[in-house]
């Protein structure tokens, strides 16, 4: 079982950065990968961005370049750093994990999200 908790939402001016972090309970949580997922009222939930234990990582289409996933094993978090935001980029962000190197697939444990506002 992993227990994941979201933290540093807020509000941010468009153009401008903010980052996220998960902490993961549990000494095998390094084993997992973390993805970070978002969803906007009104619309579906939506891949953001992935890592696994060794540092491989992927991005949705429409934040790549521009959001990356990192992690720190030996405190149990990743962090998501968010870059030259826009407007679209709102919603509210929750990490997941799956145990093992995948960076896609089904995600089996889920936080309780964090919000994120950008202003125009």
């Amino acid at each position: 079982q992993v227990q994941l908790v979201e933290s540093g939402g807020g509000l941010v001016q468009a153009g401008g950065s903010l980052s996220l972090a998960c902490v993961g309970s549990g000494r095998t949580f390094s084993s997992y990968t973390v993805a970070w997922f978002r969803q906007a009222p009104g619309r579906e939930r939506e891949f953001v961005a992935a890592i696994n234990w060794s540092g491989n990582n992927a991005a949705g289409d429409s934040v790549k370049g521009r959001f990356t996933a990192s992690r720190d094993n030996a405190k149990n978090t990743v962090y998501l750093r968010m870059n030259r935001m826009k407007p679209e980029d709102t919603a509210v962000y929750y990490c997941a994990a799956r145990y093992g190197s995948g960076l896609f697939g089904d995600y089996d444990y889920w936080g309780r999200g964090t919000q994120v506002t950008v202003s125009s």
